[in-house]
């Protein structure tokens, strides 16, 4: 690989992808061994080149030698380009370079719903910007891929293959923890939402697997259960980390038990 000399990646240490890509980066050998640098540590050269509050919405890379910081994906594409100029072309034609830009913004405005964390406080934590658009967007992103996976798994538990039925209980859940939670939750309703998405996300990957497995109605829905399980630890641990009671996980378990509940009187 060819090395990027001179140039510092301004990294968010508190979240895994970039921990990972950033580091990643030095250890391939396309950023020196010092080439990146926490954004909760900046250095006073650092803070004075860069914008501060931009760089929490789009990763920053510095160039000691002309005194000149790139942002978000084209910080990204210099380090790439650097070692593979050809991806870097092909990246940057437009319509693939519009989609890969929007695919970034999609990410880093929800990385911290994706991947919370407890450090997460403070003016100098790397907290990006709230973004409806892009919230919306992750939202609706996940209750369609997630209805779609549910309404296949579905068949294993005896009911019917029915996307829109599944994509229904999804919004609802929605709209349910917004009209009981919106007083509660004040000005953390868009971080919850967020949260909860991601919760769901987990278990709809989780359940991948079981559409491929030769499972019977009974061991499915032991299989289910197991990953509810594992979403009701998990949406425990994301109102922790948000510094919210027990709350939002009862009307969460509310619902789904509900939602059950209706399923099982239909299919009786």
């Amino acid at each position: 690989m060819k090395t990027l000399k001179n140039h510092t990646l301004i990294y968010d240490s508190e979240c895994p992808m970039c921990n990972l890509y950033s580091q990643g980066f030095i250890v391939a050998g396309m950023l020196d061994q010092n080439g990146r640098e926490a954004f909760t540590e900046l250095s006073t050269e650092s803070k004075n080149l860069m914008d501060f509050n931009r760089a929490k919405n789009e990763i920053a890379l510095i160039d000691h030698k002309k005194n000149h910081v790139t942002y978000g994906l084209d910080s990204l594409l210099l380090i790439i380009g650097n070692s593979f100029p050809l991806l870097e072309k092909i990246a940057r034609i437009k319509p693939l370079y519009t989609l890969f830009k929007k695919l970034y913004s999609f990410v880093s405005y929800n990385r911290k719903q994706i991947i919370p964390s407890k450090n997460d406080h403070g003016t100098d934590a790397c907290i990006p910007d709230f973004n409806l658009k892009y919230r919306l967007a992750y939202i609706a992103f996940v209750a369609i891929f997630s209805g779609y996976i549910l309404s296949v798994f579905s068949a294993k538990l005896g009911l019917h293959h029915h996307f829109w039925r599944e994509a229904g209980i999804c919004a609802g859940q929605i709209l349910w923890q917004t009209v009981f939670l919106k007083t509660y939750l004040k000005g953390k309703l868009w971080d919850y939402l967020g949260n909860m998405m991601t919760v769901s996300l987990i278990g709809t990957v989780l359940l991948i697997p079981g559409v491929f497995l030769n499972l019977n109605a009974t061991s499915a829905f032991i299989y289910f259960g197991a990953v509810v399980a594992v979403m009701f630890l998990e949406h425990i641990r994301r109102c922790r980390i948000l510094a919210l009671s027990i709350v939002p996980t009862l009307s969460w378990t509310l619902f789904r038990m509900t939602v059950l509940a209706i399923l099982i009187l239909n299919n009786l």
